[in-house]
């Protein structure tokens, strides 16, 4: 894995930078105001998108602020130049969702995947503008996609990872019928600056637990857990070289202004005296293939770069890991060329090694 390749396979669209949230964890510095994407981005973007869309399956993930406070008059007119072309998914807190945000995902054949932490008493960072709990509104949205038949994956923020925890998360979605669940140990990042080190042994015993939950009722698409496997299966076979793809994806995050930010969506919006606001160029200037075929121009991805091969010469992990995130690096570090970070250290080294203790301790002959 050198370098960046130049064809995505999908792209994140920002409708809106307003969220109707606050949450406590939250990275977005720009959540509080209303800046709408004009719908000459969107058609900028799906001209760029098509051809790449021909060849195979392409995905336009609608990521905000919160994409639904955008409308659906508006949503749907930025959803309309990429006509029969992609896949469309939006990431949502869930608050907005009613029937009628039913029917449009169902027309518009979009994926949703709702942001929910567990239980009510592990939903106390997700907050609405008031200061007041979400969760009742967050619970009304997911009900609202049962009823009417919507498939939904599930995104959790897990703050305090530590054994007894992952157990009683998993239970709880598998009650809430979510197919796929991902698991977001919480960032340093942005504007939240709240400190994500913890304890080596809690981490991993976390990771152990969540496999144990899911191999006991395996009806869950777990996302860090199967990566996990799949590429200790590779190792076992002897193809790990082949889990990680040649090159990087530029994951391109389209803002509401058209500006591209590459590697991390988490970057965008943000602005440094050295790197700038993190822009690789604008989709209403230059277009979208023309920008990422010159990719690694933009410094920060060039430094950003040069920490990925130390991180390849230094770290036993790079298989599995691929040199972290740009963002990451950046809000730990200060820099791009900087290498392991703490989420590092939760979401990828002691997630393996979660997953190698609960094989150690449940391979034939272990003690108990």
């Amino acid at each position: 894995m050198r370098g960046v390749t130049a064809v995505p396979s999908y792209v994140v669209m920002q409708p809106t930078t307003l969220c109707n949230l606050d949450c406590v964890y939250c990275y977005l510095p720009h959540r509080a105001v209303d800046r709408r994407m004009p719908v000459p981005v969107a058609a900028a973007v799906a001209a760029a998108v098509r051809p790449w869309a021909a060849s195979g399956r392409f995905s336009v993930v609608w990521h905000g602020g919160e994409p639904l406070a955008a409308g659906r008059e508006h949503l749907a007119a930025l959803l309309a130049p990429f006509e029969g072309t992609v896949e469309h998914h939006v990431q949502t807190n869930a608050t907005l969702i009613d029937d009628a945000w039913c029917e449009f995902f169902a027309a518009h054949r979009m994926r949703v995947s709702v942001s929910v932490d567990g239980p009510r008493w592990r939903n106390t960072d997700r907050v609405t503008r008031s200061g007041q709990p979400a969760y009742d509104r967050i619970r009304r949205g997911v009900a609202a996609l049962r009823r009417h038949g919507l498939p939904f994956s599930a995104l959790a923020v897990v703050s305090r990872p530590e054994p007894g925890l992952a157990g009683e998360l998993y239970d709880y979605f598998l009650d809430l019928g979510c197919d796929v669940l991902g698991i977001n140990i919480e960032e340093a990042e942005g504007v939240n600056t709240r400190s994500n080190a913890h304890p080596a042994d809690a981490v991993t015993g976390f990771w152990a637990e969540l496999v144990a939950a899911w191999r006991r009722a395996p009806r869950i698409h777990l996302r860090e857990i199967e990566w996990s496997l799949r590429y200790a299966a590779a190792v076992l076979d002897g193809t790990s070289d082949e889990v990680l793809p040649r090159q990087l994806d530029p994951i391109p995050t389209i803002g509401h202004d058209g500006s591209v930010t590459l590697l991390s969506p988490e970057l965008a919006g943000f602005t440094h005296p050295r790197y700038g606001d993190f822009s690789s160029g604008n989709v209403l200037a230059r277009p979208l293939g023309e920008i990422l075929a010159d990719a690694a121009v933009t410094p920060w991805v060039r430094e950003f770069l040069t920490g990925v091969e130390a991180c390849r010469s230094g770290c036993p992990y790079f298989g599995f890991c691929g040199g972290g995130h740009a963002a990451n690096r950046y809000f730990e570090h200060g820099r791009f060329d900087g290498t392991e970070t703490e989420h590092c250290r939760n979401s990828k080294i002691r997630l393996l090694e979660g997953v190698l203790e609960h094989a150690r301790e449940h391979q034939p002959g272990a003690a108990r």
